[in-house]
């Protein structure tokens, strides 16, 4: 078990380096662009004394309720912080992932931080800060299953969370995609999880950073296995256009990344600072 682990822990740190040279070398342009006068979504939040922030509440360890049913995680805490350096108040909304963008859209919600991947097609609807963490798609299964390769899930059934990047990791991936017998979807990852450990499915298609700590924190029989899908980019989704709100948090997360307070919180859920922030 501690093996895999280090093993997960380990593909992130790669993944990590190869991302982060990738983003030194990345145009200016690939973050939030400049606010243009009419964009007035920063002072709306100032003016409102709060910030709506959408999440899945079980994700772990980005954000999930912990045993005092209290919504806590790395994400969490990244954003009180930011919420507390604006000086107004930081309010989590709980919201069904597959509908994420019509709550933003809507205004039911002012930004989704929740381990949200950054995709060429999120990109065109919505407006991303610079990514802030790196991630990967991978597959879990149960410890004693005999499967080591992607090859090996031929003709079994995987599983994975409605409207998550794992979808478009598989989608892109059409020829592992074709050789599955079917693909189930969850509303949330713990109940996959599950499913996985009694046998509902074979294997799921998830999140590393997400995958290691549910191994980590739950000590279940599951492995990841070393094959992954897809690398992948966390950052933060607002609405199309809502440019100054996403520079000034943003702008607030690289003094937070400069004074120490982000590798603490890094330290806290990961065990290691593995965030690409002013990196």
């Amino acid at each position: 078990m501690k093996r895999v682990l280090i093993l997960g822990f380990c593909a992130l740190c790669a993944l990590n380096g190869v991302f982060a040279r990738a983003q030194k070398e990345a145009p200016a342009s690939t973050g939030a662009a400049q606010a243009g006068p009419s964009d007035a979504s920063l002072q709306n939040v100032l003016a409102k004394k709060k910030l709506v922030l959408g999440l899945d509440d079980s994700f772990p360890p980005m954000g999930f309720r912990n045993e005092a049913n209290e919504i806590v995680g790395y994400d969490v805490d990244l954003a009180k912080e930011v919420a507390s350096r604006l000086g107004i108040e930081l309010v989590l909304q709980p919201i069904d992932w597959n509908a994420k963008e019509q709550e933003l859209n809507t205004g039911e919600i002012d930004c989704i931080w929740n381990g949200f991947t950054i995709t060429e097609e999120r990109k065109a609807a919505l407006t991303f800060t610079k990514p802030y963490l790196k991630n990967a798609q991978v597959i879990v299964v149960n410890a004693d299953a005999p499967y080591t390769t992607l090859q090996d899930l031929a003709g079994k059934t995987a599983g994975l969370q409605a409207g998550s990047s794992s979808v478009d990791a598989l989608n892109d991936a059409a020829a592992f995609k074709a050789s599955l017998k079917g693909v189930i979807e969850y509303k949330e990852y713990l109940t996959a999880l599950m499913d996985l450990e009694v046998g509902g499915v074979d294997a799921i298609i998830m999140d590393l950073v997400v995958a290691n700590d549910n191994i980590n924190r739950s000590g279940k029989a599951f492995r990841i296995l070393e094959e992954t899908l897809a690398p992948e980019e966390f950052g933060i989704g607002f609405r199309k256009g809502d440019l100054a709100l996403a520079n000034k948090v943003w702008e607030t997360l690289e003094a937070m990344a400069k004074d120490g307070t982000v590798s603490r919180f890094a330290e806290k859920w990961f065990g290691a600072d593995i965030s690409i922030i002013g990196k």
